[in-house]
Order: C-alpha cells, then sequence, then structure tokens
C-alpha cells in the first residue's frame, strides 16, 4: 500500500479509482449530534459550521492579511453497535454524525472561539455548539462518488472490496467529503469523497 501524503490529494481525487493516503493532522470545526442528514440537527450544524469558518476566514484575513481558504464541508458518519459497511444501511434516525470543516493555519482554537462569540453575537444560537479539534485520521482509502449521496451503495462497497483487495481492514467511522453544492449542482454531478481509515 502506497501512502500519499501531501494535502492537495486529500481533496483531490481521481473518479472511480480508490487511492490509500495517510492523512495527517488537521484542525477542525466540528459538531457532533445524531441523526439523518435530511433533519434540522444536521441543517443547524452546517449552518453554524459555515458561518464560524468564514468567521475565523475573515479575522486571519483582517487581523494577519493571510486569506485562507474555507474548505469543504466533511462528515463522519457511523450507526452505535454497528461496524462496516453495514452501518450505512441501517435505518437513518439511528446514524450519528460529526460535521466538521478543515481549518488551515494560522487559523487555530483562540481564532475559532472567537468566530464563535461573533456568530453568537450576530444571533446564531446553535454557533455555540461548534466546537476546535485536532484529529490524526492516519492511514486510509479514498474514492471519489458521483451522483446523488442516496446512491454511494455501490461505491462503498467498491472502496471496502479494494480494501480487503490490499490486504488491510476497515477502522474507524465511515467519511465523507462534501466538494459539490447540493443547492446549485445537479444530484447527478454531486462530488463526494468517501474516505474509510484502515490498518
Amino acid at each position: 500500500m502506497s501512502a500519499v501524503l501531501d494535502l492537495e490529494s486529500l481533496y483531490k481525487v481521481r473518479r472511480g479509482v480508490v487511492e490509500f493516503v495517510d492523512v495527517p493532522e488537521l484542525a477542525f470545526a466540528v459538531v457532533v449530534g445524531r441523526g439523518e442528514p435530511e433533519g434540522s440537527a444536521f441543517s443547524e450544524a452546517l449552518q453554524a459550521l459555515f458561518a464560524v469558518s468564514y468567521g475565523a476566514h475573515f479575522l486571519v484575513k483582517k487581523e494577519a492579511g493571510v486569506a485562507t481558504r474555507v474548505m469543504p464541508l466533511e462528515a463522519l458518519w457511523w450507526v452505535p453497535g454497528v461496524t462496516g459497511a453495514d452501518a450505512m444501511t441501517a435505518p437513518k434516525e439511528r446514524w450519528a454524525w460529526q460535521a466538521m470543516i478543515m481549518q488551515p493555519a494560522p487559523i487555530d482554537a483562540s481564532v475559532v472561539e472567537r468566530a464563535v462569540d461573533q456568530a453568537q453575537e450576530k444571533g446564531l444560537a446553535g454557533a455555540g455548539s461548534v466546537r476546535f479539534e485536532r484529529w490524526t485520521e492516519g492511514p486510509c482509502a479514498q474514492v471519489m462518488h458521483v451522483g446523488p449521496y442516496g446512491e454511494e451503495g455501490p461505491t462503498i462497497q467498491r472502496l471496502h472490496a479494494a480494501i480487503e483487495t490490499a490486504g488491510c481492514r476497515p477502522r474507524g467511522r465511515h467519511h465523507e467529503i462534501y466538494l459539490g453544492d447540493p443547492r446549485r449542482s445537479a444530484p447527478q454531478k454531486l462530488r463526494t469523497i468517501l474516505r474509510q481509515p484502515v490498518v
């Protein structure tokens, strides 16, 4: 298994090709919750995450003259007590999730905390659920899925088959990175990186 180490490779994936990457420690703004992705809890979490992420972006631009990129939305998905690819076939109301947006340097915990305060001052109560977290995901397999979120099943199966062929085993939680905006893109054109930590 060859590991790709550069950060750019983590967010640019070729369609239909399972790649193995080694994800270093990264910083995230995070909200944790439960329920289906179409539910109000997940929607409110996304609103809070983007408000805080853009707030942090503008803070470092104003104070340090550094224009950071607001990174795409990501989410970890799991079902308590269920492992492997079967978790994503469980009823959606049983799903647990961690929605997150990677925060590039020089954004740190103090910047995110101030961005949370600003969002709350503007009346976004859900911003208080956003926390800053550093996380090393380590060795992973990933593949690009193009199409509706509800049709990820065959791509997930292909990802897990490639993991087995490589002599690895899945570990941790199913990870998705959303490169398309469902409000602006046709469902068949949505691009989602599907990532699975491995051992």
